[in-house]
């Protein structure tokens, strides 16, 4: 695509990020795990779930409003979590915030953000049109640690926390290792900041004695439910039986996440996971998707399968590598704009006219 010319997609986008990132921060943001195939398979899956439309419907007045924990959004768009934004633009986390505040779509903060948590918040706090602003959580090995950031997610004004339950380690990143990635100067976690040293493990596998010691359990995910105020979202579920446990531990919510295909390799698609899940907690809990969204018709196949919204992670790195807030406000739009379309020539003029009759029967549908 020339550099004059206006993307007007989320590929286009991501066309043109892969020109204007450097390598490093290519590996990062654009690899997957060993193989990439779940990487691959992710957007693949959606697109070979073929709609059924139906014509001459009302759909004059129609709107993409939805409800999510009980608070109202425009659209059931939501940017995922993402380390380290500015990797890919100066403004990093706060250009990010900016634009999904514009355009009225959730933020979820990754506990890795390059920029801190009060400083993002403050930005958005004020501004009654915004969606949501969750954020992100990787509990770490320090008990005390987890619970000041906590408080301190609290004490800003975020309105859930979202665990991240599917990454205890690292997956085996080659596109990472081969390019020798590492954070440039200037850029770290400021919300990790003050964590104290990792113990030192006792026996001779690094892996399992000394990193997957603390790892998190559900009896940590219960613990944490209980310890705030706010709704707890596990992201990363791809079970139905963890789906079942997330609800009996008092979780509010549940993210059908592989990780964008970053840590297990051969991991199930989200749009395979999804029915099974959805309906395993039979509209109990409030239930998002993500892993391969790059079109508004992506959006309503997932909505089609019981979610209530979507995340999407690497197009907003892609609008952010291109054109800063403006970059990311414009792939939040365009998104948002193709679900409309979809919508309509769907026959739906509402989320909740969205159902499982606008997909070609299960028995059509290719395996993935």
């Amino acid at each position: 695509m020339a550099p004059d010319i206006l993307p007007v997609s989320l590929p286009d986008y991501a066309a043109r990020a892969r020109d204007l990132l450097d390598d490093n921060a290519r590996a990062y943001f654009e690899g997957g795990a060993a193989d990439e195939i779940t990487l691959g398979a992710n957007p693949r899956a959606w697109r070979d779930l073929a709609l059924l439309p139906r014509v001459l419907r009302r759909v004059e007045g129609g709107s993409t409003a939805c409800r999510l924990l009980g608070r109202a959004m425009d659209h059931p768009i939501l940017l995922a979590p993402v380390a380290y934004h500015r990797l890919a633009h100066p403004d990093g986390e706060i250009a990010t915030a900016c634009a999904a505040s514009a355009q009225g779509a959730g933020l979820i903060l990754s506990t890795q953000s390059s920029i801190s948590l009060e400083q993002v918040a403050a930005v958005v706090a004020s501004d009654s049109g915004r969606g949501p602003l969750w954020f992100q959580l990787y509990l770490q090995h320090d008990a005390g640690f987890n619970r000041e950031l906590v408080r301190r997610a609290e004490a800003a004004g975020y309105e859930a926390l979202v665990l991240t339950v599917d990454a205890p380690c690292s997956g085996a990143r080659d596109r990472e290792r081969r390019s020798g990635f590492h954070l440039p100067p200037g850029i770290g976690a400021p919300n990790l900041a003050g964590l104290p040293p990792r113990p030192a493990g006792n026996g001779d596998r690094a892996l399992f004695d000394t990193l997957l010691a603390g790892a998190p359990t559900w009896e940590d995910v219960e613990h944490l439910c209980a310890s705030t105020h706010l709704p707890v979202v596990l992201k990363g579920i791809l079970h139905p039986d963890d789906a079942l446990e997330a609800q009996d531990r008092g979780v509010r919510g549940i993210i059908v996440s592989n990780h964008g295909g970053r840590t297990l390799d051969t991991a199930v698609t989200t749009a395979q996971a999804l029915p099974p899940v959805a309906d395993a907690v039979g509209g109990e809990l409030c239930l998002l998707v993500d892993g391969g969204i790059r079109r508004g018709t992506d959006v309503l196949k997932a909505l089609a399968l019981g979610a209530d919204a979507v995340l999407i992670g690497r197009p907003q790195i892609h609008g952010l590598a291109v054109a800063g807030a403006m970059g990311v406000a414009h792939v939040i739009r365009l998104l948002r704009d193709e679900l409309e379309i979809a919508m309509a020539l769907c026959g739906c003029a509402t989320i909740d006219a969205i159902d499982g009759t606008v997909l070609a029967g299960a028995d059509d549908w290719p395996a993935v």
